[in-house]
């Protein structure tokens, strides 16, 4: 992993993604780049008017003093930072620039406040997890020690599925991670056998890995009510630091960045996400 991407509104729970990113980067040798959009709208950037001008100099002149204050912090010493200012707040330039910059991680709180704290939060991280070709780690609590060396991953083995699965592959392999891939079984329509499952399990890692199954992949059948149960239940049951996901960004994301996945497994539900768009 060589570079980070932080969207930042200069809020403590930017502040809670930077140093997860900060913690990332020094483990892994790794640089920093750091997102902050100014908001403005395509008419307020493109006027020539000498008024709307040095407006637009002056946000640009206050997000470089607020950008000084926020990234002057001990634990950010010795860490190649580099600072991207956008104009608009879209969603989807956070994709754009984590492709420009050739990053291999997106790292962001799961609140905020003004600003970009209204991306960060409900529906509009799920737009961010869902839009961004690379992968984004969800951090919704702070910890004493902030560490993922245990990861379970739950994913549903569809062959349709596989580029996603790649990806996710490839970045534990790169943060060398202890993976418990799961396949949550459910009752209902989606039910199916043990032998069903294993099949179905099986053909999909050969397929995936042209019959070249890689030795350390733990894979576990597990059966609950729901995915989201089954991944906390199993993730408190192996003392996971973090919970991965492949998504799509429709129903059940939000379970997972909200924490509302039932009252038995509330407790857990501050673990970091880390997802991968389908």
């Amino acid at each position: 992993m060589k570079k980070i991407l932080v969207p930042i509104d200069f809020s403590e729970y930017a502040e809670l993604a930077l140093e997860v990113a900060a913690t990332l980067a020094k483990k892994y040798n790794a640089e920093i780049a750091v997102l902050h959009m100014l908001g403005l709208s395509e008419t307020e950037v493109t006027k020539n008017e000498t008024q709307e001008f040095l407006e637009m100099e002056h946000y640009m002149i206050l997000a470089k003093k607020r950008f000084d204050m926020f990234l002057n912090r001990p634990w950010l010493k010795e860490i190649k930072i580099t600072r991207i200012v956008q104009n608009y707040k879209i969603f989807s330039e956070i994709n754009n620039v984590a492709k420009e910059q050739d990053v291999d991680l997106i790292v962001m709180g799961s609140e905020g406040t003004d600003g970009l704290g209204e991306i960060l939060v409900g529906s509009h991280t799920e737009k961010v997890v869902r839009s961004s070709e690379v992968p984004v780690l969800v951090i919704k609590k702070r910890t004493k020690t902030f560490k993922i060396e245990k990861i379970v991953f739950g994913f549903d083995f569809r062959i349709e599925n596989i580029a996603a699965y790649q990806r996710a592959v490839k970045l534990f392999k790169a943060m060398e991670l202890d993976v418990h891939m799961i396949y949550v079984n459910q009752p209902g329509i989606n039910f199916t056998t043990t032998s069903q499952t294993k099949s179905k399990i099986d053909n999909f890692l050969r397929v995936a890995h042209h019959g070249d199954l890689p030795e350390n992949l733990q894979i576990m059948q597990i059966s609950d009510y729901s995915v989201e149960k089954g991944i906390y239940a199993y993730a408190k049951e192996i003392k996971a630091d973090a919970i991965a996901i492949a998504t799509h960004g429709r129903i059940g994301l939000a379970h997972f960045l909200k924490g509302s996945v039932g009252m038995d497994v509330a407790n857990h539900s501050s673990l970091p996400v880390l997802t991968f768009k389908i």
